[in-house]
């Protein structure tokens, strides 16, 4: 059996990349060429090095949570990862007094990880797929992009932690609600700015929806000057992220979230593969693309982001966050 070493030497190789797109255009003799790089569990194939760098780089060019978030490498199966959750020590020491280093021995803290399987499907017409001017790679790698970049960003929002990661406004384990409120005002955008102690404001994001946006950009003081700067897209000095996987503001919701984006963390635990299934749409003269993730995302510090709630006739529905 091939350790993980080896495949990861495999899929590195010219020979491997080139053989890997023959399969995926429907070469039978290339499949046996590439039977190494085969992730038993999904019966895909693990992309060739080069192919899942560029699926990278798409992702994060589609994501917005892969653009302001930690991505953490945890492959090989490990079931906890360590996370620094103190702060550094620094300090004027006289010669001869004790320095201390004590106070960082028990900073780093234990979360646990899960595996979450992400599957994207996609077709394409077999005479694409033959066309020699056709560049399958590039197209497939930024087709599967987008759609795991916007699953992605929804679980990474609202995701319950029950076979996807737990998102920011998932109770118990997201952003910290600040405070609540029947509908948001000009106060309260400051109020929520505020609330977040300064060593995550420094670095903070605001994140809301299309909607939530629209609502914010009218908002002036009572000077009459906009709340929203649009010549920096910024509130307060600090950048805004358009996610629309973000509630609206309504009743029982969180629309509205500010803080130290770092502080989620998005945690790889396994290679993306792809399945090539041509039998089931041979009628059709398409050929079907099964791709796979394996990740976990949580917020590693829930006073890092907080956020606006609001008010809910059923008060159970926003507790769980305070």
């Amino acid at each position: 059996m091939i350790t993980r070493n080896e495949k990861e030497y495999l899929v590195g190789t010219a020979d491997y990349n080139t053989n890997f797109w023959n399969h995926m255009r429907g070469n039978p003799a290339a499949k046996d060429k590439i039977h190494d790089g085969r992730d038993t569990t999904t019966g895909g194939f693990d992309l060739p090095q080069a192919s899942e760098n560029k699926l990278a780089e798409a992702i994060v060019r589609e994501s917005i949570f892969r653009k302001i978030a930690t991505t953490v490498d945890a492959l090989g199966g490990a079931s906890r990862i360590y996370a620094k959750d103190t702060d550094d020590v620094a300090a004027w020491v006289p010669e001869g007094e004790e320095i201390p280093i004590r106070d960082g021995m028990d900073d780093f803290e234990q979360y646990p990880v899960d595996v979450h399987k992400l599957s994207v499907f996609v077709k394409l017409d077999d005479d694409f797929i033959h066309d020699a001017t056709f560049n399958i790679e590039d197209y497939l790698t930024g087709r599967l992009a987008l759609n795991f970049a916007r699953a992605e960003d929804a679980a990474f929002v609202s995701g319950d932690g029950k076979a996807m990661p737990s998102g920011l406004c998932t109770p118990g384990a997201g952003a910290n609600m600040a405070f609540a409120t029947d509908n948001i005002t000009f106060d309260d955008v400051v109020r929520l700015f505020f609330s977040v102690d300064p060593a995550y404001r420094d670095h903070g994001t605001w994140m809301m929806n299309d909607s939530t946006a629209c609502t914010i950009r009218t908002m002036k003081d009572v000077n009459g000057v906009y709340l929203w700067n649009e010549d920096t897209q910024s509130i307060l000095g600090k950048p805004v992220a358009i996610c629309n996987a973000m509630p609206d503001i309504e009743s029982g919701s969180m629309p509205i979230v500010f803080g130290d984006f770092r502080y989620y963390w998005i945690i790889r635990r396994n290679k993306p593969n792809i399945r090539q299934m041509k039998e089931l749409f041979i009628t059709k003269n398409q050929v079907g693309y099964l791709a796979n993730e394996f990740l976990d995302g949580k917020l590693i510090r829930r006073e890092a982001i907080c956020g606006i709630g609001i008010n809910s006739t059923d008060p159970d529905d926003l507790s769980a966050n305070e």
